[in-house]
């Protein structure tokens, strides 16, 4: 039996915590492509040995996240979350004291484990936390987290690059990873239920007939989910949607310097107009997802992610165009990763939704890996990025038809 939600609903706490958790990762993910080009400068790599680097985080992210997804709903979001920014802390301080490509390979592997953590688990804690009708608000103010990490990175990793070096850019993400340990070790609860609360937003109207349906619910096996035709054609979406967003995204700064031949200032403004769109899209789209329906705004979503990206290719470097694209890809690319979550929460029981979650995982971070290898590798032998943008957009395209076979929301 649970009692009535207090004036100020500890989901709410929750969610801040979730915000800085997501804050501190994605500025560690996405930060590596500010980096990049000072990185590769100073330690003497290819292009394709720099996504290799962010291939053994991915290899690690996708290998594991299956796993932590699973143990997200038995042993509970917190433990979860706890250990792996510790691990992620750890891995991150380590990376400012690289010289190989493969110690840099090695601790930026250590951290896609400590990365599988902060984002199943996460969007699984905050989507039980607060009521199905109100997960697209919640999500969104969540992931409003990881946009503002990119727009920091963009900003600060230029001018600690300018006074110090690339290096002191890790030991403060680092620091700020292990500073998080005990805050969410103490303050977090994976379910509302367990301290006697509903979930954020549960209307007294529907609270019964909502735990009606839950008790009815049982929890996927993952045999059952292999055979589900609706959890392979989301998943391969994901996975279609990906490998076009990082073919352009991890490498955005370094096309702008070194084909466009913008000086890095201005190559590395793009990372903040690409973390202020974020912000913004998330704030505004996925809210609108608890209309519209997540299969509907997905569509919508990534059609604009094709059309930006024809936009990149075709205006070069005119600079105030180049921006208006990177800013619409920008909108969509933040609404992305937490709109196909809440898929999880949408179509399947919410006792599952880490075990769902977590086995979307390798779609998606199979597509990131596969394009930072054609990205790299076609780049350094056609010195150019257009061919593997192109691809991009095909793969871009695939991604809304697979998603138009889904059927519509339960």
């Amino acid at each position: 039996m649970v009692k009535r939600n207090p004036a100020v609903h500890w989901a709410w706490v929750i969610l801040g915590i979730c915000f800085i958790n997501l804050f501190v990762n994605y500025s560690v993910r996405l930060g590596y492509g500010v980096v990049l080009p000072e990185m590769i400068r100073t330690l003497d790599l290819s292009r394709a040995a720099a996504g290799t680097i962010y291939n053994s985080y991915l290899f690690t992210y996708i290998a594991i996240t299956p796993l932590t997804g699973y143990l997200t709903d038995r042993l509970g979001a917190r433990r979860v979350i706890s250990v792996c920014l510790l691990v992620l802390g750890i891995a991150v301080v380590m990376m400012g004291t690289v010289k190989t490509l493969w110690s840099a390979s090695f601790f930026f592997g250590l951290a896609g484990l400590g990365a599988t953590g902060l984002w199943a688990p996460v969007i699984t804690l905050v989507q039980r936390w607060f009521a199905f009708q109100r997960r697209g608000l919640a999500l969104g103010v969540l992931s409003a987290g990881y946009g503002l990490g990119f727009a920091t990175m963009g900003i600060l990793f230029p001018l600690i690059v300018e006074s110090s070096s690339w290096q002191y850019a890790w030991f403060i993400l680092g620091g700020m990873a292990l500073c998080m340990v005990m805050i969410n070790a103490i303050f977090l609860r994976s379910d509302p239920q367990n301290v006697g609360l509903e979930p954020w937003g549960l209307k007294a109207d529907v609270a019964g007939e909502i735990e009606s349906l839950a008790a009815a619910e049982k929890k996927i096996s993952l045999r059952q989910l292999l055979r589900n035709r609706r959890f392979w054609l989301i998943g391969f979406s994901y996975f279609a949607i990906a490998y076009s967003l990082y073919g352009i995204t991890t490498f955005m700064v370094d096309y702008a310097k070194y084909q466009l031949g913008l000086p890095l200032e201005k190559a590395s403004l793009l990372a903040t107009i690409h973390g202020i769109g974020q912000i913004c899209g998330v704030l505004t789209v996925l809210p609108l997802s608890d209309y519209l329906g997540r299969k509907k705004t997905i569509i919508i979503s990534n059609t604009f992610i094709t059309a930006a990206l024809v936009g990149i290719i075709i205006v070069g470097n005119s600079w105030i165009m180049l921006c208006v694209c990177v800013g619409v890809l920008a909108i969509f690319y933040g609404v992305t990763f937490p709109i196909y979550g809440a898929c999880a929460g949408d179509y399947f029981p919410k006792e599952s939704m880490g075990t769902v979650i977590g086995a979307w995982t390798p779609f998606y971070g199979v597509g990131a890996i596969l394009t930072h290898w054609v990205t790299g590798t076609l780049r350094d032998s056609t010195g150019i990025y257009n061919h593997t943008f192109i691809i991009s957009v095909l793969m871009a395209l695939a991604g809304i038809f697979l998603m138009s076979r889904v059927k519509s929301d339960r």
